[in-house]
């Protein structure tokens, strides 16, 4: 019981806890004891104050010479040509298919979209609360002809009752299909009620 009721120390001196400079204790207290250990002294004091940083972030340097260090650097890109349109990412072609069936599965989509070319990779998304599809897939084909042909010849089609919408995952520049962003105002909110008091 002794152990848990431990009193918690409050390591600042007071003012009649300081030591003059000749040894001796404060003004206050006319009585002088035997020099006392000094206290430690705290980094910041011996170096005046500066705190010193390492790390990423802290390094002086302009924005010149931070401009000039980035653009001496080699950066991977999949070469675009830089015009609007598709992007290969890089494995493949990857299109988005959406309004796919909340209980499709893997080969359903696989034997619609096969006859187009060979599957890389397919990524059928699961809501992890419901265990249902989310709505979405991901198909990877090799060649840029293989997901175009698909694109084409699956959009607007059914699938267990359900009309697919398929274009381009990646596209550099504005988008023409489907997908593309709408510019939105901001919705007006309605004012919060008075507080009571």
């Amino acid at each position: 019981m002794a152990s848990a009721d431990v009193e918690a120390l409050d390591f600042e001196p007071e003012d009649d806890d300081l030591m003059d400079e000749d040894g001796g204790v404060d003004d206050n207290n006319n009585a002088s004891s035997p020099r006392a250990a000094p206290l430690p002294k705290l980094k910041s004091a011996i170096t005046g104050g500066a705190k010193k940083t390492k790390g990423r972030g802290f390094r002086e340097e302009s924005d010149a010479d931070r401009h000039t260090r980035l653009a001496s650097r080699d950066f991977d890109s999949l070469g675009s040509d830089g015009g609007p349109g598709p992007q290969r990412s890089i494995e493949g072609w990857i299109i988005l298919v959406t309004g796919v069936h909340e209980e499709a599965q893997e080969d359903h989509l696989h034997n619609a979209f096969s006859e187009f070319g060979q599957i890389k990779n397919l990524h059928l998304n699961l809501d992890r609360r419901t265990g249902y599809v989310k709505g979405y897939a991901l198909i990877e084909y090799e060649t840029f002809e293989e997901a175009q042909k698909a694109i084409s010849d699956m959009n607007g089609a059914e699938l267990l009752t359900q009309t697919l919408t398929v274009d381009w995952a990646f596209s550099n520049g504005p988008s023409t299909g489907p997908f593309r962003r709408k510019t939105m105002r901001p919705a007006r909110r309605s004012r919060s009620p008075r507080r009571r008091y």
